[in-house]
């Protein structure tokens, strides 16, 4: 699979990498965890047929951005902010839609909460929030300690995050057969991506960095606000999104039968329709 992002630029010292589609209305597009912005693969094209220039990038430590070396360097979604910050300065973004998921999802909420004069629009897809993560299967990994899985050996390691990255999607076949798997657990495995995934991301599995906006959630309702979910999402459960729904006044909430954490994955043009819809309305 051919990147996305695949122009650089330095923001506060690191290097993030980038990519810009078509010409029209901007939007930007955040991934989380564990993979990049391929996750948008099949989003991209349907958002720029429709008339919008999209702006993507990978989030530091994160797919072919920089994975810094020194771990006092902080690449947790509260971290994140200030990144995305630089980009859209970089990028002269005053205000933008946004359209975000997963980790990207809480990236999104800071940001929304922090600078709303500064959102068109904000769209989360499978969203982290409240204290939603990690899930009970990670925790008891963390829980064993990162050093064992860090030295994992290269096999164990693959065969343990395919069967976890598939439990995320819903149409697995699919997602196996057109190599979307093996391109993303490439990502965090090998030499680099193996220590790289636990020192840049899953170190950061900690819900304080959406618990502490909790109180501040109810601001977004200033803002239009919308919630996209797979009705199968094994890694944030359904129940997360009436939640979300429920704490940010006036957001609106899709879910989306046959699809996963992963719906972009599953329903790629049942989910670009539902972005799109909502850009056109706002």
């Amino acid at each position: 699979m051919e990147p996305l992002a695949t122009q650089n630029t330095l923001i506060n010292g690191n290097r993030i990498a980038y990519g810009i589609f078509g010409d029209g209305e901007l939007v930007v597009l955040l991934h989380g965890t564990p993979f990049s912005s391929l996750v948008w693969r099949d989003i991209v094209p349907n958002l720029v047929k429709a008339g919008y220039k999209v702006h993507l990038f990978d989030l530091l430590g994160y797919g072919l951005s920089e994975r810094p070396w020194n771990q006092s360097i902080d690449t947790s979604p509260t971290a994140q902010v200030p990144i995305f910050e630089g980009l859209l300065s970089f990028w002269n973004i005053e205000k933008t839609h946004i359209v975000a998921h997963d980790f990207g999802g809480a990236i999104a909420q800071r940001f929304g909460i922090r600078s709303p004069e500064r959102v068109k629009s904000l769209t989360l897809i499978d969203t982290v929030s409240f204290d939603s993560y990690p899930s009970p299967r990670t925790k008891q990994l963390m829980e064993n300690g990162l050093e064992k899985m860090i030295t994992a050996s290269d096999g164990d390691h693959r065969a343990h995050f395919r069967e976890w990255i598939l439990s995320g999607v819903y149409e697995k076949k699919k997602f196996e057969n057109e190599g979307t798997l093996d391109t993303f657990l490439e990502y965090i495995s090998g030499p680099i991506g193996q220590g790289s995934y636990f020192q840049h991301q899953i170190r950061h599995y900690d819900p304080k960095h959406t618990m502490e906006i909790v109180d501040q959630l109810p601001t977004l309702g200033q803002l239009p606000v919308h919630l996209i979910w797979g009705k199968d999402d094994a890694w944030q459960v359904v129940d997360w999104a009436y939640k979300l729904n429920k704490t940010i006044p006036g957001s609106k909430l899709d879910i989306v039968d046959g699809a996963g954490h992963f719906s972009q994955h599953d329903k790629p043009e049942e989910i670009s329709g539902l972005i799109i819809d909502f850009l056109r309305q706002n």
